[in-house]
């Protein structure tokens, strides 16, 4: 099978330099661009980053994007023009965004997720069940950590880890959602789903979902070692991709959970 040929935005980010890494070991694909919006004056593996252009996406198959939402709709201008897939690492689109992004899918395959991780899908696809399973005397909240330099919060994962809660009680999530928390030490249950974001050090990041009925605690967490499983997954969901008509996807529908 001939590779597939990546191009890599965003490249100089911690998931860009992590996605380089992996895109070298991974046999299935070739790197053909790196983007960045800033000038760089250095090569990876034998590659000088540009700036997002239609020279710089003509010879890609798929665009593995982790940016900042006004970047990826720069991208998704220029891939939408040219018939070029994307993945969607990038957190932080508001509610018109997101309508947008279901836009372009209608005319290029988009695969968006708040994380490329198994394990965190896995716990979306338990946060929906266990929500679908407890009565309405269980509330919930979600707590999350994550590295120092992370600008958005609360963070694309919890946000999703919401819509999972809201989806299990066949509710709408933008009428669940709560009080939203930077560093706080402890923080309450509500009628609504609060979150508490933590940033701090270089952690990875954790994730924790809780249900409470102030007679028992239902705890659903996850905890990343290691960056690779993001960039990984993001590689698996480029393969993907590959097969697929336009429309947007997302690690549920690649990893078939019902």
């Amino acid at each position: 099978m001939s590779k597939i040929n990546l191009t890599i935005s965003g490249c100089m980010g911690r998931m860009g330099q992590q996605l380089i890494k992996s895109a070298n070991l991974n046999k299935n694909f070739k790197l053909v661009s790196l983007t960045e919006n800033r000038v760089i004056n250095k090569t990876f593996i034998g590659i000088k980053p540009e700036f997002n252009s239609e020279n710089a996406f003509k010879k890609t198959n798929v665009i593995i994007d982790f940016t900042t939402p006004n970047c990826t709709f720069e991208i998704l201008n220029i891939a939408y023009k040219l018939k070029k897939k994307v993945v969607i690492g990038t957190t932080g689109f508001n509610n018109k965004e997101e309508l947008l992004i279901k836009k372009f899918s209608k005319k290029i395959p988009i695969l968006k997720a708040g994380n490329m991780s198994l394990g965190i899908n896995l716990l979306m696809y338990l946060t929906e069940i266990a929500s679908a399973s407890l009565n309405e005397k269980y509330l919930s909240k979600i707590y999350e950590v994550h590295h120092k330099h992370k600008k958005d919060y609360p963070s694309g994962t919890a946000l999703m880890l919401g819509k999972g809660i809201a989806n299990g009680k066949n509710k709408n999530f933008n009428q669940l959602i709560g009080k939203k928390y930077l560093n706080k030490k402890n923080f309450s249950y509500g009628n609504k789903i609060n979150f508490n974001s933590i940033r701090k050090g270089e952690i990875i990041g954790e994730h924790e979902v809780k249900f409470s009925d102030n007679k028992e605690t239902i705890t659903l967490n996850h905890e990343a070692f290691d960056r690779s499983l993001y960039s990984e997954g993001a590689l698996a969901a480029a393969k993907w991709l590959m097969t697929k008509k336009p429309g947007l996807y997302s690690m549920r529908d690649l990893l078939n959970f019902k």
